[in-house]
């Protein structure tokens, strides 16, 4: 296709767009596309070059200088904090003595959440129309830059628009939980198998069993000595796991200054004494759980604050799906179901495109299945 003569550029830094234009092209309350969440990653330099997630924001304009469209975009030199994994496919093109890095990334930057890609005015007639048309100046940019590819990843489910611009589809497996509307946490347990009902009674019992309280926090009652408690039992838990952290003190002081209300704290007391904390953030429709850690070790302790408290907060404020972050099978035998996910990825090296398309060909065939396998073994009565 070809793209009709629009004014654009990439910007190095979400600063030199301004707010009031972001807004004008979101669809949603999805906290994670809004501008003050991907303000927070760059100001808290948890996001940009010396990360390996340089800012290269595409901005279209109209003939009054106005913004039409706007495509949050990373350049990458790895593929962390992304949560579709194309390792595989760097190592390929390694092992040719080709370079995979740097690669142009459309994501929300260490977030495994669905949301648009492409934020499109909302005064826009065609909103279809406008994103083929935007694809198509980064695809055309893609080609001229020193990157390898183009990947936009946890994208709405695909659409004409990528199909139009050659973009390969790729698929993956979340667990989200989905409010039925039940009037309590027992109405929802009654819906599962009696063994899966015994085994979730049986780790909230514990949780009472050693004298642990949990408190939600949201909003003005979301105070700094919780956001640094937050923050310590964030770097405790991921050290322990991964070696390192990615996200910056700074960049949780910074959402808790400008999107507390989208940010619920839960955090757990023993004997008055605080061990635990899981931060989630909220939309109308959406909880969205993302990072826990703990202080100190206790059985069922994860499950509790990630799991449950978050189904216990959604059925009382009428909620309807929480989604619980990237992987995790354990998930399912909480009433966690499997759902597909979708990326979409254009390869500049035509012998690669080909034979990475053959790959996702062969990979859908096994998500679909393995979904089928989840499903078979969900812990719903029949």
């Amino acid at each position: 296709m070809t793209s009709p003569k629009s004014d654009f550029s990439f910007k190095s830094s979400i600063k030199d767009i301004t707010k009031e234009d972001w807004d004008q092209c979101l669809i949603n309350d999805n906290p994670f596309t809004q501008y003050e969440f991907l303000s927070a990653l760059e100001k808290s330099k948890s996001a940009c070059n010396k990360t390996g997630w340089q800012p290269y924001h595409y901005v279209e304009y109209d003939i009054n200088k106005k913004i039409t469209a706007i495509c949050p975009l990373y350049i990458k030199n790895h593929s962390f904090g992304e949560y579709i994994f194309d390792q595989a496919w760097a190592n390929a093109y390694h092992k040719y003595g080709l370079n995979y890095y740097p690669k142009l990334q459309s994501a929300i930057p260490f977030t495994p959440v669905t949301g648009e890609r492409i934020l499109i005015n909302n005064k826009s007639k065609d909103k279809d129309k406008k994103k083929s048309e935007v694809l198509y100046n980064i695809i055309e940019e893609v080609k001229k830059i020193d990157v390898s590819s183009l990947h936009f990843n946890f994208i709405s489910k695909p659409n004409i628009w990528l199909k139009k611009n050659d973009m390969m589809v790729r698929q993956g497996i979340q667990f989200h939980w989905q409010n039925k509307n039940y009037k309590t946490f027992d109405e929802f347990l009654q819906t599962l198998s009696s063994r899966k009902r015994k085994q979730i009674k049986k780790e909230r019992l514990c949780i009472e069993k050693n004298n642990l309280k949990v408190k939600i926090f949201q909003g003005d009652e979301i105070k700094e000595e919780h956001m640094n408690f937050f923050y310590n039992c964030y770097t405790n838990t991921t050290r322990k796991k991964w070696g390192s952290t990615y996200l910056t003190k700074d960049f949780f002081f910074q959402i808790h200054k400008m999107l507390k209300d989208k940010i619920l704290l839960i955090i757990a007391f023993h004997n008055n004494t605080k061990i635990a904390s899981a931060i989630n953030f909220i939309s109308k429709s959406h909880l969205y759980g993302r990072i826990w850690g703990a202080i100190d070790e206790i059985p069922y302790l994860h499950f509790e604050l990630c799991y449950y408290q978050a189904i216990d907060y959604a059925i009382k404020n009428n909620i309807k799906i929480v989604e619980a972050g990237a992987q995790g099978e354990h998930k399912l035998q909480r009433g966690y179901m499997p759902q597909k996910t979708w990326s979409a990825h254009w390869i500049k090296n035509n012998e690669f495109r080909n034979a990475i398309e053959r790959f996702l060909n062969e990979e859908s065939k096994i998500i679909d299945k393995y979904k089928k396998n989840l499903e078979d073994f969900a812990p719903y009565k029949n």
